[in-house]
Protein backbone atom coordinates (compact mmCIF):
# COMPACT_ATOMS: atom_id res chain seq x y z
CA UNK A 1 0.00 0.00 0.00
CA UNK A 2 1.33 3.26 -0.59
CA UNK A 3 2.05 6.35 1.36
CA UNK A 4 3.15 4.41 4.13
CA UNK A 5 4.94 6.15 7.51
CA UNK A 6 8.14 6.06 8.48
CA UNK A 7 8.31 3.52 11.13
CA UNK A 8 7.35 4.00 13.72
CA UNK A 9 9.99 4.61 16.93
CA UNK A 10 10.13 5.26 20.57
CA UNK A 11 9.35 9.25 21.10
CA UNK A 12 13.16 10.98 21.94
CA UNK A 13 13.89 12.34 25.35
CA UNK A 14 13.06 15.64 23.71
CA UNK A 15 10.76 16.41 21.02
CA UNK A 16 12.68 17.06 18.09
CA UNK A 17 10.95 18.98 15.58
CA UNK A 18 12.45 16.96 12.69
CA UNK A 19 12.19 17.65 9.18
CA UNK A 20 10.17 14.09 8.79
CA UNK A 21 7.39 13.81 10.64
CA UNK A 22 7.32 11.62 14.17
CA UNK A 23 4.91 8.73 13.83
CA UNK A 24 3.16 8.03 16.81
CA UNK A 25 1.99 4.62 17.38
CA UNK A 26 -1.04 3.33 19.34
CA UNK A 27 -3.41 6.26 19.30
CA UNK A 28 -7.42 6.73 18.96
CA UNK A 29 -8.30 9.76 16.26
CA UNK A 30 -11.73 10.77 15.92
CA UNK A 31 -13.02 12.79 12.88
CA UNK A 32 -15.07 15.79 13.65
CA UNK A 33 -17.35 17.16 10.73
CA UNK A 34 -18.14 21.21 11.49
CA UNK A 35 -18.39 22.92 14.49
CA UNK A 36 -21.74 20.70 15.53
CA UNK A 37 -20.26 17.18 15.89
CA UNK A 38 -16.34 19.31 17.57
CA UNK A 39 -17.93 21.71 20.30
CA UNK A 40 -19.94 19.35 22.32
CA UNK A 41 -17.03 17.11 22.25
CA UNK A 42 -14.96 19.80 23.28
CA UNK A 43 -17.26 21.32 25.61
CA UNK A 44 -17.38 18.10 27.15
CA UNK A 45 -13.98 17.44 27.36
CA UNK A 46 -13.67 21.51 28.75
CA UNK A 47 -16.00 20.24 31.75
CA UNK A 48 -14.77 17.27 32.91
CA UNK A 49 -11.26 18.93 32.88
CA UNK A 50 -9.40 18.04 36.53
CA UNK A 51 -5.75 19.59 36.24
CA UNK A 52 -5.43 21.68 32.76
CA UNK A 53 -6.91 23.28 29.80
CA UNK A 54 -4.67 24.62 27.15
CA UNK A 55 -6.84 26.16 23.90
CA UNK A 56 -5.00 27.99 21.21
CA UNK A 57 -7.23 29.53 18.48
CA UNK A 58 -7.29 32.02 15.49
CA UNK A 59 -10.75 33.34 15.99
CA UNK A 60 -12.82 33.56 19.13
CA UNK A 61 -15.69 34.97 18.01
CA UNK A 62 -18.10 36.62 20.75
CA UNK A 63 -21.71 34.55 19.30
CA UNK A 64 -23.38 31.83 20.87
CA UNK A 65 -20.72 29.22 20.84
CA UNK A 66 -17.53 31.79 22.10
CA UNK A 67 -19.92 32.61 25.14
CA UNK A 68 -20.86 28.84 26.08
CA UNK A 69 -17.07 28.03 25.91
CA UNK A 70 -16.23 31.28 27.57
CA UNK A 71 -18.59 30.21 30.54
CA UNK A 72 -17.13 26.38 30.29
CA UNK A 73 -13.33 27.73 30.80
CA UNK A 74 -14.54 30.52 33.60
CA UNK A 75 -16.02 27.31 35.07
CA UNK A 76 -13.09 25.22 34.81
CA UNK A 77 -10.98 28.37 36.25
CA UNK A 78 -13.40 28.93 39.38
CA UNK A 79 -12.70 24.68 40.50
CA UNK A 80 -9.08 24.93 39.66
CA UNK A 81 -8.07 24.05 36.65
CA UNK A 82 -5.20 25.56 35.35
CA UNK A 83 -6.48 27.54 32.20
CA UNK A 84 -4.23 29.12 29.49
CA UNK A 85 -5.85 30.04 26.29
CA UNK A 86 -4.18 32.35 23.30
CA UNK A 87 -5.26 34.07 20.44
CA UNK A 88 -4.22 35.45 17.92
CA UNK A 89 -4.33 39.42 17.82
CA UNK A 90 -5.89 39.94 14.31
CA UNK A 91 -8.18 36.93 14.36
CA UNK A 92 -9.29 37.54 18.20
CA UNK A 93 -9.59 41.52 17.62
CA UNK A 94 -10.99 43.52 20.75
CA UNK A 95 -12.89 40.57 21.70
CA UNK A 96 -9.82 39.03 22.41
CA UNK A 97 -8.70 41.93 24.86
CA UNK A 98 -11.94 41.86 26.76
CA UNK A 99 -11.15 38.05 26.93
CA UNK A 100 -8.04 38.87 29.02
CA UNK A 101 -9.94 40.63 31.52
CA UNK A 102 -13.28 38.60 31.42
CA UNK A 103 -11.45 35.11 31.60
CA UNK A 104 -8.86 36.70 34.04
CA UNK A 105 -11.25 37.74 36.66
CA UNK A 106 -12.03 34.03 36.93
CA UNK A 107 -8.82 32.57 37.60
CA UNK A 108 -7.97 31.73 33.74
CA UNK A 109 -4.91 32.90 31.69
CA UNK A 110 -5.31 34.72 28.70
CA UNK A 111 -2.40 35.86 25.85
CA UNK A 112 -3.01 37.37 22.78
CA UNK A 113 -0.25 36.39 20.04
CA UNK A 114 1.14 39.36 18.01
CA UNK A 115 -1.29 41.92 18.95
CA UNK A 116 -2.32 44.06 16.05
CA UNK A 117 0.02 47.58 15.86
CA UNK A 118 -1.65 49.20 12.47
CA UNK A 119 0.42 52.27 13.18
CA UNK A 120 3.89 50.17 12.51
CA UNK A 121 3.76 47.80 9.82
CA UNK A 122 6.27 44.73 9.82
CA UNK A 123 6.48 41.73 8.25
CA UNK A 124 6.15 39.63 11.35
CA UNK A 125 3.08 41.26 12.14
CA UNK A 126 1.81 38.46 9.09
CA UNK A 127 3.14 36.05 11.30
CA UNK A 128 -0.39 34.87 12.97
CA UNK A 129 -1.33 32.18 15.04
CA UNK A 130 -3.82 30.17 12.36
CA UNK A 131 -3.21 26.62 14.72
CA UNK A 132 -6.40 25.29 16.28
CA UNK A 133 -5.43 22.85 18.82
CA UNK A 134 -7.13 22.33 22.24
CA UNK A 135 -5.60 19.90 25.42
CA UNK A 136 -7.56 18.78 28.24
CA UNK A 137 -5.82 17.34 31.25
CA UNK A 138 -2.55 16.62 28.78
CA UNK A 139 -4.94 13.30 28.03
CA UNK A 140 -7.40 14.21 25.02
CA UNK A 141 -6.25 16.46 22.56
CA UNK A 142 -7.87 18.57 19.35
CA UNK A 143 -6.54 19.84 16.32
CA UNK A 144 -8.12 21.01 13.27
CA UNK A 145 -9.54 23.97 11.41
CA UNK A 146 -12.06 24.47 13.13
CA UNK A 147 -12.32 28.40 15.11
CA UNK A 148 -14.13 28.99 18.34
CA UNK A 149 -17.04 30.49 16.24
CA UNK A 150 -20.54 29.61 15.74
CA UNK A 151 -21.16 27.30 12.04
CA UNK A 152 -23.97 30.06 10.70
CA UNK A 153 -21.79 33.35 12.02
CA UNK A 154 -20.55 34.34 8.39
CA UNK A 155 -19.32 37.11 7.09
CA UNK A 156 -21.71 39.90 5.45
CA UNK A 157 -24.48 38.85 7.90
CA UNK A 158 -25.89 35.79 5.85
CA UNK A 159 -26.83 33.74 8.81
CA UNK A 160 -29.53 31.42 7.81
CA UNK A 161 -29.49 31.66 4.13
CA UNK A 162 -26.15 30.09 4.21
CA UNK A 163 -25.51 26.21 5.28
CA UNK A 164 -22.88 25.86 8.06
CA UNK A 165 -19.32 26.14 7.93
CA UNK A 166 -17.55 23.03 5.99
CA UNK A 167 -14.79 22.23 8.23
CA UNK A 168 -12.81 19.43 9.85
CA UNK A 169 -11.09 18.51 13.80
CA UNK A 170 -10.08 15.37 14.90
CA UNK A 171 -10.22 14.07 18.68
CA UNK A 172 -6.72 12.30 19.56
CA UNK A 173 -6.10 10.12 22.72
CA UNK A 174 -2.84 7.94 22.93
CA UNK A 175 0.86 9.08 22.68
CA UNK A 176 0.66 11.76 20.26
CA UNK A 177 -1.09 13.74 22.50
CA UNK A 178 1.88 14.12 24.22
CA UNK A 179 3.86 15.97 21.83
CA UNK A 180 0.52 18.10 20.69
CA UNK A 181 0.64 19.30 24.47
CA UNK A 182 4.20 19.92 24.76
CA UNK A 183 3.68 21.76 21.18
CA UNK A 184 0.94 23.90 23.22
CA UNK A 185 2.95 24.33 26.39
CA UNK A 186 6.58 25.25 24.67
CA UNK A 187 4.21 28.39 22.62
CA UNK A 188 2.87 29.54 26.16
CA UNK A 189 6.63 29.45 27.26
CA UNK A 190 7.36 31.64 24.57
CA UNK A 191 4.85 33.86 24.91
CA UNK A 192 6.13 34.17 28.39
CA UNK A 193 9.11 36.19 27.29
CA UNK A 194 7.01 39.34 26.67
CA UNK A 195 5.74 40.07 29.96
CA UNK A 196 8.17 41.00 32.10
CA UNK A 197 6.66 40.05 35.19
CA UNK A 198 6.22 36.50 33.98
CA UNK A 199 8.89 33.87 35.03
CA UNK A 200 9.56 31.66 32.15
CA UNK A 201 10.94 28.56 33.92
CA UNK A 202 13.05 25.71 31.47
CA UNK A 203 11.78 24.47 28.51
CA UNK A 204 9.19 22.32 28.26
CA UNK A 205 10.44 19.19 27.48
CA UNK A 206 8.70 15.89 25.80
CA UNK A 207 10.28 13.80 28.73
CA UNK A 208 8.43 15.68 31.47
CA UNK A 209 5.08 15.16 29.80
CA UNK A 210 2.24 12.87 31.65
CA UNK A 211 2.53 9.35 30.09
CA UNK A 212 -0.56 8.57 27.65
CA UNK A 213 -2.07 5.53 27.00
CA UNK A 214 -0.98 2.88 24.36
CA UNK A 215 -3.99 1.45 22.89
CA UNK A 216 -3.38 -1.88 21.07
CA UNK A 217 -5.60 -1.57 18.19
CA UNK A 218 -4.81 2.18 17.84
CA UNK A 219 -3.59 3.90 14.76
CA UNK A 220 -0.12 5.32 14.12
CA UNK A 221 -0.39 9.24 13.70
CA UNK A 222 1.85 12.20 13.08
CA UNK A 223 1.85 15.80 14.14
CA UNK A 224 2.93 18.34 12.12
CA UNK A 225 4.02 21.85 13.08
CA UNK A 226 5.23 24.90 10.50
CA UNK A 227 6.74 27.88 12.24
CA UNK A 228 9.26 30.44 11.08
CA UNK A 229 12.23 28.75 12.40
CA UNK A 230 12.92 25.09 12.28
CA UNK A 231 9.33 23.90 10.65
CA UNK A 232 9.19 26.18 7.72
CA UNK A 233 8.41 23.42 5.52
CA UNK A 234 6.96 20.84 7.58
CA UNK A 235 3.71 20.67 6.68
CA UNK A 236 4.16 21.23 2.75
CA UNK A 237 7.44 18.48 2.67
CA UNK A 238 4.59 15.85 4.20
CA UNK A 239 2.61 16.76 1.35
CA UNK A 240 5.22 16.52 -1.38
CA UNK A 241 6.01 13.27 0.11
CA UNK A 242 2.96 11.87 0.58
CA UNK A 243 1.48 12.87 -3.17
CA UNK A 244 4.85 11.62 -4.48
CA UNK A 245 4.21 8.15 -3.47
CA UNK A 246 0.52 8.32 -4.46
CA UNK A 247 0.22 5.58 -7.26
CA UNK A 248 -4.26 5.47 -7.58
CA UNK A 249 -6.27 8.81 -5.87
CA UNK A 250 -5.46 12.22 -4.61
CA UNK A 251 -8.60 14.08 -2.76
CA UNK A 252 -7.72 17.26 -1.30
CA UNK A 253 -10.41 19.66 0.05
CA UNK A 254 -9.11 22.90 0.71
CA UNK A 255 -10.48 26.23 1.67
CA UNK A 256 -7.55 28.47 -0.13
CA UNK A 257 -5.78 26.82 -2.86
CA UNK A 258 -2.78 28.60 -3.98
CA UNK A 259 0.23 26.29 -4.05
CA UNK A 260 3.26 27.21 -5.12
CA UNK A 261 5.61 25.65 -8.27
CA UNK A 262 7.08 22.34 -5.94
CA UNK A 263 3.59 21.42 -5.05
CA UNK A 264 1.92 22.35 -8.26
CA UNK A 265 4.38 20.16 -9.79
CA UNK A 266 4.17 17.36 -7.95
CA UNK A 267 0.47 17.46 -8.48
CA UNK A 268 1.27 17.37 -12.52
CA UNK A 269 3.27 14.78 -12.26
CA UNK A 270 0.85 12.65 -10.36
CA UNK A 271 -1.26 12.94 -13.03
CA UNK A 272 1.09 11.71 -15.62
CA UNK A 273 1.54 8.44 -13.58
CA UNK A 274 -2.27 7.77 -14.05
CA UNK A 275 -3.04 8.80 -10.46
CA UNK A 276 -6.52 10.59 -10.36
CA UNK A 277 -6.30 14.36 -8.44
CA UNK A 278 -9.14 15.87 -7.07
CA UNK A 279 -9.88 19.18 -5.98
CA UNK A 280 -12.99 20.29 -3.65
CA UNK A 281 -12.23 24.27 -3.50
CA UNK A 282 -14.09 27.32 -2.34
CA UNK A 283 -17.21 27.90 -4.50
CA UNK A 284 -17.93 31.29 -2.71
CA UNK A 285 -16.02 34.68 -3.04
CA UNK A 286 -15.07 35.38 0.87
CA UNK A 287 -11.54 37.20 0.01
CA UNK A 288 -11.71 38.24 -3.50
CA UNK A 289 -8.10 39.01 -4.19
CA UNK A 290 -7.28 35.17 -2.77
CA UNK A 291 -10.13 33.75 -4.61
CA UNK A 292 -9.74 35.01 -8.53
CA UNK A 293 -5.76 34.52 -7.68
CA UNK A 294 -6.50 30.58 -7.21
CA UNK A 295 -8.68 31.00 -10.19
CA UNK A 296 -5.66 32.14 -12.23
CA UNK A 297 -4.04 28.51 -11.80
CA UNK A 298 -6.96 26.66 -13.13
CA UNK A 299 -5.89 26.09 -16.72
CA UNK A 300 -2.64 24.49 -15.53
CA UNK A 301 -4.34 21.98 -13.76
CA UNK A 302 -7.20 21.53 -15.94
CA UNK A 303 -4.45 20.51 -18.81
CA UNK A 304 -3.25 18.01 -16.42
CA UNK A 305 -6.55 16.31 -16.39
CA UNK A 306 -6.86 17.82 -12.76
CA UNK A 307 -10.65 17.27 -11.43
CA UNK A 308 -12.01 20.93 -9.95
CA UNK A 309 -14.96 20.85 -7.72
CA UNK A 310 -16.39 23.85 -6.15
CA UNK A 311 -18.58 23.51 -2.86
CA UNK A 312 -21.29 26.17 -2.63
CA UNK A 313 -23.73 25.52 0.15
CA UNK A 314 -22.08 27.76 2.25
CA UNK A 315 -17.95 29.01 2.82
CA UNK A 316 -15.53 25.89 2.89
CA UNK A 317 -13.17 26.14 5.60
CA UNK A 318 -11.58 22.48 5.16
CA UNK A 319 -8.09 22.18 5.24
CA UNK A 320 -8.02 17.80 4.69
CA UNK A 321 -6.53 15.61 2.26
CA UNK A 322 -7.00 11.42 1.80
CA UNK A 323 -4.38 9.83 -0.45
CA UNK A 324 -4.88 6.45 -1.67
CA UNK A 325 -6.99 6.07 0.90
CA UNK A 326 -4.35 5.80 3.55
CA UNK A 327 -2.29 8.56 4.16
CA UNK A 328 -4.93 11.77 5.59
CA UNK A 329 -4.39 14.90 7.13
CA UNK A 330 -6.64 17.03 8.83
CA UNK A 331 -5.48 20.88 10.47
CA UNK A 332 -5.38 24.35 10.01
CA UNK A 333 -2.51 24.95 6.74
CA UNK A 334 -4.13 25.95 3.88
CA UNK A 335 -1.93 24.98 0.47
CA UNK A 336 -1.26 29.06 -0.08
CA UNK A 337 1.25 31.43 0.81
CA UNK A 338 0.32 32.50 4.09
CA UNK A 339 -0.27 29.01 5.76
CA UNK A 340 2.79 27.51 4.25
CA UNK A 341 5.06 30.39 4.09
CA UNK A 342 4.13 32.86 7.42
CA UNK A 343 1.27 31.45 9.94
CA UNK A 344 1.76 28.89 12.57
CA UNK A 345 -0.22 25.83 11.63
CA UNK A 346 -0.84 22.28 13.11
CA UNK A 347 -1.57 19.20 11.29
CA UNK A 348 -2.13 15.61 12.22
CA UNK A 349 -1.71 13.10 10.25
CA UNK A 350 -3.33 9.60 10.10
CA UNK A 351 -1.89 6.15 8.51
CA UNK A 352 -4.98 4.35 8.70
CA UNK A 353 -6.98 2.67 5.82
CA UNK A 354 -10.51 2.79 8.06
CA UNK A 355 -10.10 6.71 9.11
CA UNK A 356 -9.31 7.36 5.74
CA UNK A 357 -12.19 5.47 4.47
CA UNK A 358 -13.91 7.81 6.77
CA UNK A 359 -12.83 11.22 5.70
CA UNK A 360 -13.22 10.17 2.09
CA UNK A 361 -16.68 9.05 2.52
CA UNK A 362 -17.77 12.65 3.70
CA UNK A 363 -15.52 14.40 0.97
CA UNK A 364 -16.95 12.22 -1.70
CA UNK A 365 -20.38 13.24 0.02
CA UNK A 366 -19.67 16.40 -0.32
CA UNK A 367 -18.76 16.10 -4.01
CA UNK A 368 -22.01 14.24 -5.20
CA UNK A 369 -24.36 16.60 -3.22
CA UNK A 370 -23.01 20.40 -2.51
CA UNK A 371 -20.12 20.71 -5.30
CA UNK A 372 -20.31 21.28 -9.42
CA UNK A 373 -17.56 19.94 -11.41
CA UNK A 374 -15.77 23.03 -12.94
CA UNK A 375 -15.37 22.20 -16.33
CA UNK A 376 -12.39 23.40 -18.45
CA UNK A 377 -14.59 24.76 -21.17
CA UNK A 378 -16.47 27.02 -19.07
CA UNK A 379 -13.59 27.93 -17.39
CA UNK A 380 -11.83 28.79 -20.99
CA UNK A 381 -15.43 30.80 -21.87
CA UNK A 382 -14.91 33.81 -19.31
CA UNK A 383 -14.54 37.05 -20.60
CA UNK A 384 -11.47 39.09 -21.23
CA UNK A 385 -12.05 41.14 -17.89
CA UNK A 386 -12.50 37.84 -15.79
CA UNK A 387 -9.43 36.39 -16.96
CA UNK A 388 -7.47 39.85 -16.90
CA UNK A 389 -8.81 40.19 -13.29
CA UNK A 390 -7.64 36.91 -12.44
CA UNK A 391 -4.15 37.63 -13.65
CA UNK A 392 -3.73 40.37 -12.02
CA UNK A 393 -5.19 39.24 -8.45
CA UNK A 394 -2.57 36.16 -8.97
CA UNK A 395 0.37 39.37 -9.89
CA UNK A 396 -0.40 40.95 -6.70
CA UNK A 397 -0.55 37.40 -4.87
CA UNK A 398 2.69 36.32 -6.02
CA UNK A 399 4.88 39.55 -5.82
CA UNK A 400 3.36 39.81 -1.85
CA UNK A 401 4.41 36.58 -1.29
CA UNK A 402 7.92 37.82 -2.64
CA UNK A 403 8.49 40.47 -0.50
CA UNK A 404 6.90 39.64 2.87
CA UNK A 405 8.00 35.07 2.47
CA UNK A 406 10.51 35.93 0.70
CA UNK A 407 9.54 32.46 -1.17
CA UNK A 408 10.29 32.66 -4.97
CA UNK A 409 8.08 29.51 -5.39
CA UNK A 410 4.86 31.30 -5.99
Amino acid sequence: MSARPPQSRPAARRFELSLRPVVHAGNRVRLLVNGEQYFPQLLAAIEAARRSIHIETYIFADDNIGKRVVFALAAAASRGVQVHLIIDGYGGGEHARRLVHELGAQGAEVRIYRPERWWRLERRLLRRLHRKIAVIDDAIAFVGGINIIDDHNHPGGERGRLGPRFDFAVACEGPIVAAIALAAKRLWWTLSFVDPTERAGPLPQLAGQPRTPYFADGVRASLLLRDNLRHRRTIERAYLDAIAGARHDILIACAYFLPGRRFRAALLDATRRGVRVRLLLQGRVEYSLQHHAQRALYHQLFAAGIEIYEYVPSYLHAKVAVIDGFWSTVGSSNIDPYSLLLAREANVVVYDAGFGAELQAVLERAIEHDAYLLRAEDYARRSWLEQLRDWFAYRVVRLATVVLARARDY
